[in-house]
């Protein structure tokens, strides 16, 4: 139930962290993507100003100097209030269509009572194409181009002279404004592009992070259980039986419990430094003050003085010091296949521990007589699994031979090209 429940949690906080990178994705991606508006804000205020300063100083009469200038006047609010925010998205909605058409009504009226509000067209222009799809974009931009030419032919007495002077200009500025807008209408798409792209790429380093940090935390509870099962586990074996042959002797031969006992402290004093020293990732006390061969040797030993077997150690080749992650891994290795010929091979008499050191790596071989098992079996326990995962992080390999009947062996080879990179 509380595997259920945990699991239930990390994928409830798994969720929840995707639903945030949603939301932040949100939030952010159209502020990525519109960070170069500033620019266009700029050109927007310069039309203002220059269109506002021509009306100023036109021929028309002051109340249509008045008119003109407070009807463009009231673009600016118009774009900052709907315009701006419609611009910088990339869909499209009936609040575009309102802003267009206010726009180019707004535009119509300042050209009614100021021809040269004209000059507005080059921000009009170019907001109407950032707000629409292109086609009803061109329409309006048309219409507003054309309107201040039907104005004037409207107004002239001798119309044909005045609309054939006029039209070409406003043919021109048409086809600059759509021009400029899609321009502009390019570099936005770009810019969300980009804004999006970098979102992604910030998402995703998030992504990175976490898992990174998620497969840190995996690798150091799979370290913890492998130290735990080889040591504590093992240790706390060790007391227990100890303990309990104390305890069968205590009446008969009160000298041998009292040794048993105080092998037990001794085991105990052990396991606790042990403790300490892969809680902290140091090295294990065995190996501080000697060689991996004392360390292997004072395994055997226990192992000899807990069981009464007969323990035999050889070493083979030169001895040579190993990187010490070698020699943790080694450690180790005895250790658990010490551990299961004290809790299987219950009818074993020998083990036989080699150490051989050769030219091109090490190889270690545990032996027992006892009374073997399938392979296959092994698979399900930790242990095994646990060794062949240590041997395997320095590229060595890990094969046990063993039948019921026939005993067990277990032989761990690691190639000197480990040695390099772990040293």
């Amino acid at each position: 139930m509380d595997t259920v429940r945990a699991r239930d949690t990390t994928v409830d906080v798994r969720k929840r962290s995707h639903d945030d990178e949603e939301q932040a994705g949100e939030r952010h991606g159209p502020e990525a993507g519109a960070g170069w508006f500033g620019l266009w804000d700029g050109i927007f205020a310069v039309s203002y100003l220059v269109t506002s300063a021509l009306l100023f100083i036109s021929d028309d009469s002051q109340v249509h100097h008045a008119i003109a200038i407070g009807v463009l006047t009231l673009i600016v609010p118009w774009y900052a209030g709907l315009g701006r925010s419609l611009m910088t998205t990339h869909t499209y909605g009936p609040k575009n269509l309102v802003f267009a058409l206010g726009l180019v009504l707004l535009f119509c009226v300042t050209t009614t009572f100021g021809y040269i509000g004209f000059f507005a067209m080059f921000a009009v222009a170019p907001m109407l194409i950032m707000s629409l799809p292109m086609k009803p974009a061109v329409v309006l931009v048309a219409v507003a181009n054309l309107f201040p030419v039907a104005m004037v032919w409207a107004r002239s007495e001798e119309p044909e002279v005045s609309v054939w002077g006029l039209l070409p200009i406003s043919l021109l500025s048409l086809a600059l404004s759509i021009l400029l807008g899609l321009w502009i209408k390019r570099v936005t798409r770009q810019s969300r592009e980009r804004g999006r792209l970098i979102e992604e790429l910030r998402r995703s380093r998030e992504r990175v992070a976490r898992l990174s940090h998620e497969a840190g935390i995996s690798a150091e509870r799979e370290r913890l259980a492998r130290e735990i099962h080889d040591t504590l586990a093992q240790g706390l074996t060790s007391i227990i039986s100890l303990v309990q042959a104390a305890e069968s002797n205590v009446r008969d031969a009160p000298d041998q419990a009292s040794r048993q006992l105080s092998r037990a402290g001794q085991v105990a004093r052990d396991s606790l430094a042990e403790a300490r020293g892969f809680v902290a990732a140091l090295t294990p006390p065995t190996l501080r003050g000697g060689s991996l061969v004392q360390a292997v040797r004072g395994q055997t030993d226990n192992l000899a003085a807990e069981t009464g077997l007969d323990v035999r150690t050889s070493v083979e080749g030169a001895e040579r010091p190993l990187p010490m992650p070698m020699n943790v891994v080694l450690l180790r290795s005895v250790q658990e296949a010490i551990a299961n010929v004290r809790k299987h091979a219950r009818r074993a008499r020998t083990v036989e521990v080699t150490m051989t050191f050769e030219e091109d790596g090490v190889r270690l071989l545990i032996r027992d007589d006892g009374e073997g098992f399938t392979p296959d079996d092994a698979q399900k326990g930790y242990g095994l699994r646990g060794m062949r995962a240590r041997v395997e992080e320095i590229d060595g390999t890990v094969t046990v031979t063993s039948h019921p009947g026939e005993g067990t062996v277990v032989e761990v080879d690691v190639p000197m090209g480990s040695m390099v990179k772990s040293g």
